[in-house]
């Protein structure tokens, strides 16, 4: 039915904003399902996943899988994190685009020095809070929403810091009013995104590189399985898997549940790498290639 993306600073008030947003739609009628998507869903922590660029992007990447799954004509899902890279709500506008549903953002403004303020405010309350460095690093890297760009409209403003936030703050009514009125063919102030024939080819696309990503790591798998089982505990010299692939060298044993768990890590990395740079592999031997270069690396004997 809808995406809703909070976006703000570190310790601006989102994760209330949140929740005083979803209460408030809860009051509705009809009354919509609503889901929050936000670090704490995962049981991540605040300053681990920001620690770093590397760790920053799986999370985003984490977060974003997380969304598109999500995401159905029936359901208002609000995405609860600092959503500060406009290439990063560009991409969860996508989302929304490939859905049909509607999409709004949800600013929280608060001057620096209030975010400073409340973060050592939950630092001394022995609350989770963010190491100064990393808040200081979040706060200079912030890219404001701006209404003139499609995926940051249509804009809603809070000002926490001065205003407070309430189910009845002007922001999160006109939300409301937003997400939940009816929409006929006279309707000019409320837009449904509609899926163009790029965003299904590309949903198309990424279903059958998954697919094929999936195939490929089981068919690498079992094959390891296979020569494991045929020497018997002996020394293994290589798995070869045919013509154009390259061999596997392994010099130990590498028991099942092992091997499960590599190819479960791949295909996860595979995939959140996939956000910001070319799509998984569409064909079997390419997703082969690469299941054997991560296996030779994590072994230890490439």
């Amino acid at each position: 039915m809808a995406l809703v993306v909070i976006c703000g600073q570190p310790c601006s008030g989102k994760s209330k904003s949140a929740a005083c947003l979803a209460e408030a739609l809860q009051e509705t009628d009809p009354k919509p399902s609503v889901r929050i998507i936000n670090e704490s869903s995962f049981h991540l922590d605040r300053n681990q996943s920001y620690a770093d660029m590397i760790a920053e992007k799986n999370l985003r990447g984490v977060l974003r899988s997380e969304v598109d799954r999500s995401l159905s004509r029936d359901d208002i899902i609000i995405v609860d994190s600092l959503n500060s890279i406009k290439g990063y709500r560009y991409e969860l506008w996508c989302l929304a685009r490939a859905a049909g549903i509607r999409y709004c953002v949800v600013h929280c403004d608060v001057d620096e020095a209030y975010c400073r303020k409340w973060n050592e405010e939950r630092r001394e309350k022995l609350e989770s809070a963010y190491d100064d460095k990393i808040i200081e690093d979040l706060l200079r890297r912030f890219e404001r929403p701006d209404s003139r760009n499609r995926w940051d409209s249509p804009l809603f403003e809070l000002w926490p810091s001065r205003d407070g936030i309430e189910k009845s703050s002007a922001a999160i009514v006109d939300a409301i009013m937003y997400l939940t009125k009816k929409v006929d063919s006279k309707t000019r102030d409320i837009k449904v995104l509609q899926p163009t024939l790029a965003t299904q080819n590309a949903r198309i696309t990424e279903a059958s590189s998954l697919y094929e990503m999936d195939r490929a790591t089981q068919e690498v798998t079992n094959m390891i399985v296979e020569a494991q089982s045929q020497a018997m505990g002996g020394p293994l010299s290589g798995v070869s898997l045919g013509p154009g692939l390259p061999t596997i060298d392994i010099s130990r044993p590498v028991g099942l549940p092992e091997l499960r768990r590599l190819r479960r890590t791949f295909i996860k990395l595979t995939g959140q790498s996939s956000l910001s740079g070319p799509p998984p592999p569409s064909d079997a031997d390419s997703a082969k290639r690469m299941f054997v270069d991560y296996l030779n690396r994590e072994l230890g004997t490439g």
